[in-house]
């Protein structure tokens, strides 16, 4: 069973990767300087968020995260469709990570065809699902090695950077007020899904010592060490390359860290880098592709998805199909290879699917209720408020597939399982 240490080591996992590596790049392209901003307005959605996921796996602690909560506490339609969000906006969230993995790899080798990137981010996910399917201690020991291997990397490009982001100040120019409202906002939506792995720490709720205490510790402990990591590191890579060079490099190669590092005065730093990203974006891979084979299980067994896959492996006590099925779909997605495409259709419906998480939250019982009920409002307005300021084209596709999801779920097989704990 995992305590404290071990389930902030996962959610670092799962934070410390794709949001760091690839996607502030974006948002600085949109927000220019003010991202800086855009990162704690991200933070303090992402804190509500925490709070309301806390306090409902303590309550309620069983794997599925939200689509358990929302069959408890909501009903079978909302707990449905936040499945169905998770599995669409982690796929989206996995596919950016495999893309990242094959922009920094193929960077460090001197490598700039989108052909061979997209290869490499299929390869990985081909790859990962492998120690997925072994079981849990093979990919907790993995992500330990992984999360230190990227902290080790990200301390070093702030240090080494730091004195060239001071000479650079002029590129942080306005970043306290430069930015007009919509771009800001967009930036904050991107950016806020750089913070949204710790809720892989409340899937776990099966796999935890003493799920009351552990997770929402586990959750305020990984939000709190990403948030200054993220700031530490932001500020030295727009000072030392400026928003417009990271927003191209993102756009050409997804390595917005690889252009930062071109201009340090220490080479070595820039291999250090590309490891600790290729490490980061190996162990988001890794942690998402656990949780969603989770998620799919659970669904599997209500018979929201074919109940085919939720064959346990009896050796491994490892649910190998919804692991194979989820590898396959975040293949096909990275093979869209546009990070941007990913990450916003991830940022979407991420946002959505913590929409539900406030909403279940609000339901909670008074004895079950650990923080203030204006927590979770603030969240899930904050939440619903931020969803459509990414493109347009993004969200409408978005609302579609919800409304496929909702077509299977009314005209599908008829749900003959039903969790014990439901």
């Amino acid at each position: 069973m995992v305590g404290v240490p071990g389930a902030v080591l996962m959610g670092l996992g799962s934070i410390l990767g794709t949001g760091i590596f690839v996607s502030f790049g974006i948002a600085a392209g949109i927000a220019g300087p003010s991202v800086l901003v855009a990162v704690v307005l991200g933070a303090g959605v992402a804190a509500c968020n925490g709070l309301s996921s806390a306090q409902l796996a303590a309550s309620h602690p069983v794997s599925g995260g939200t689509y358990e909560y929302g069959y408890r506490y909501l009903g079978p339609t909302l707990g449905f469709v936040a499945g169905w969000l998770f599995l669409c906006a982690k796929s989206a969230s996995a596919a950016t990570a495999a893309l990242g993995f094959g922009g920094y790899a193929l960077a460090a080798l001197g490598i700039a065809d989108p052909a061979a990137r997209n290869g490499a981010a299929v390869a990985a996910v081909a790859a990962l699902p492998a120690i997925v399917a072994g079981g849990r201690t093979r990919s907790s020991r993995t992500n330990a090695v992984i999360v230190a291997v990227t902290l080790g990397a990200l301390a070093a490009f702030v240090i080494a950077g730091a004195g060239t982001a001071a000479a650079g100040s002029a590129n942080l120019a306005g970043a306290l007020g430069g930015a007009r409202a919509r771009p800001l906002l967009h930036a904050t939506a991107l950016v806020f899904v750089a913070f949204t792995g710790y809720g892989r720490i409340a899937t776990l709720g099966e796999e935890v010592r003493d799920p009351a205490r552990t997770i929402p510790r586990a959750i305020v402990l990984a939000l709190l060490a990403t948030l200054v990591l993220y700031a530490a590191v932001i500020a030295v890579a727009i000072g030392a390359a400026g928003t417009a060079a990271l927003a191209d490099a993102t756009r050409t190669s997804g390595a917005p860290l690889e252009a930062a590092t071109a201009r340090l005065p220490t080479p070595e730093v820039r291999y250090a880098v590309a490891a600790g990203a290729i490490a980061a974006m190996l162990g988001v891979l890794l942690n998402l592709l656990l949780g969603l084979s989770r998620v799919v299980l659970a669904m599997a067994r209500r018979g929201d998805l074919p109940p085919a896959l939720a064959l346990i492996d009896a050796r491994l006590a490892s649910p190998r199909r919804a692991v194979a099925a989820t590898g396959v779909a975040v293949g096909a997605l990275a093979l869209i290879g546009s990070v941007r495409v990913t990450w916003s259709f991830s940022a979407f419906t991420v946002l959505l699917y913590y929409a539900i998480t406030n909403l279940a939250a609000l339901r909670l019982p008074a004895p079950h209720r650990r923080y203030p009920r204006w927590i979770a409002a603030l969240g899930l307005c904050s939440c619903l408020g931020l969803a459509f300021w990414v493109e347009p084209a993004v969200w409408l596709a978005g609302l579609g597939l919800i409304g496929a999801g909702l077509l299977w779920h009314r005209v599908g097989p008829p749900r003959r399982w039903r969790h014990p704990r439901a």
